[in-house]
């Protein structure tokens, strides 16, 4: 192996006399360098993508979330409230009544998910959405209402000189024979204007879950979920068995993670097929490779036979030009990522590339990307070197 391993470097760093080879050899390299640059930059981008886009939900979503299983509304007692405080790894929980209504200001109408929310609901979550006015007092007609929505309709905060209603349907059975009598309303004032992300901007706002009870006609008990947040080190699957126990009827529970399952999936979805497209481009770059090694066994014809009639036999001969492109793709790997480690570092810390005037393009730099792009062009680059050393076993070397 180091007979192998000697010849192989000699041949790879030492120029030929034939200027073709030279460039096949350069553009081989180059192909490497770029191409595990440019995959390692791409994932790194799109898992910037990635943790911009879940910062939101990390910002509105809860750690758990407890649903009634099988109606609209779960009922809450005073008592399960004392257990729900004594279960272990629960920071707080909020209650949460939340549906379908119509916004309305002046003859312009929007249906949006109204949430009402307790005075529990983290204050976290109220600094990280709020950008405009303040957040609404109990008991008070107050919303706090997304910028799609204010924009749609028209109105700003405290905007006295316009009529902004909510309205509800009735529930009950029977005949229908009035508007009025199919609707609950309630004039309300914006006091804020909140901002996650387009469609919640669109299509959301928030009340006092005082004013969500009487506008959707529910009792002091009655609840749409229960969002809950854990402390940093809690058993979530522990938690999960206690909440089972405290709630009589059918609930069912969700992370964060099952809260957002089709984004995730979405964006996991989208990280493998970009990881395949630029894999696909690498194994073009490769073929480069396997060209550059079958043109230097073609020009080191006379050389090889001089081996071969020194003693060494053909399986020798092919580990000296498997050693060449595995050299080859170590190095044009390693120096491909440096290039790329380096592309991301800049980014992260100058801001290079901006989508906005105000937002740089983000990106994140993890070790699993460098893995990945390392042991991809590491695994092609040993195929097609194999591959092109094989094809010395049809040469003849004995004439």
């Amino acid at each position: 192996m180091n007979f192998s391993l000697y010849i192989a470097k000699r041949y790879l760093f030492t120029k030929s006399k034939n200027k073709a080879i030279n460039y096949m050899t350069l553009v081989a390299g180059l192909g490497i360098i770029f191409g595990t640059a440019a995959l390692f930059v791409v994932l790194s981008g799109f898992d910037g993508l990635k943790a911009f886009s879940l910062e939101f939900t990390s910002f509105t979503d809860p750690d758990l979330k407890v649903f009634p299983q099988q109606s609209k509304t779960l009922n809450l007692s005073s008592d399960q409230r004392k257990k729900l405080d004594a279960i272990e790894g629960i920071a707080s929980f909020s209650e949460i009544v939340q549906d379908k209504v119509l916004l309305s200001c002046e003859d312009k109408y929007l249906a949006l998910n109204l949430k009402g929310v307790d005075a529990y609901y983290p204050q976290r979550t109220i600094d990280s959405i709020l950008t405009y006015g303040e957040w609404m007092e109990p008991d008070l007609p107050h919303i706090v209402t997304g910028w799609g929505a204010t924009n749609t309709l028209g109105f700003g905060i405290y905007d006295l000189t316009k009529t902004i209603r909510l309205y509800a349907p009735k529930p009950g059975k029977g005949q229908i024979l009035s508007v009025k009598g199919a609707f609950k309303s309630m004039k309300v004032v914006n006091v804020g204007i909140f901002q996650i992300n387009e469609s919640l901007n669109n299509s959301m706002a928030y009340t006092s879950i005082e004013n969500a009870r009487y506008l959707l006609g529910l009792k002091q008990n009655q609840i749409s979920a229960l969002e809950i947040i854990t402390l940093p080190n809690a058993n979530l699957e522990d938690i999960k068995t206690e909440l089972n126990a405290v709630f009589e009827e059918k609930i069912a529970i969700k992370n964060r993670i099952q809260l957002n399952d089709a984004l995730y999936k979405m964006l996991n979805t989208e990280h493998v097929a970009v990881y395949l497209i630029f894999t696909l481009i690498l194994i073009i770059a490769i073929f480069n490779i396997i060209s550059a090694i079958v043109m230097m066994i073609l020009h080191k014809k006379e050389n090889l036979k001089t081996l071969f009639s020194l003693g060494a036999d053909k399986k020798e001969i092919q580990k000296i030009f498997f050693m060449q492109g595995a050299i080859m793709t170590v190095l044009g790997g390693l120096v491909g990522l440096f290039f790329g480690i380096t592309l991301i570092v800049l980014q992260l810390h100058f801001d290079l590339v901006m989508i906005s005037p105000t937002l740089p393009y983000p990106v994140a730099l993890r070790p699993l990307n460098i893995v990945i792009a390392f042991g991809t062009i590491l695994v092609l680059g040993l195929i097609a070197s194999r591959a092109a050393a094989w094809s010395l076993k049809k040469l003849n070397l004995t004439n």
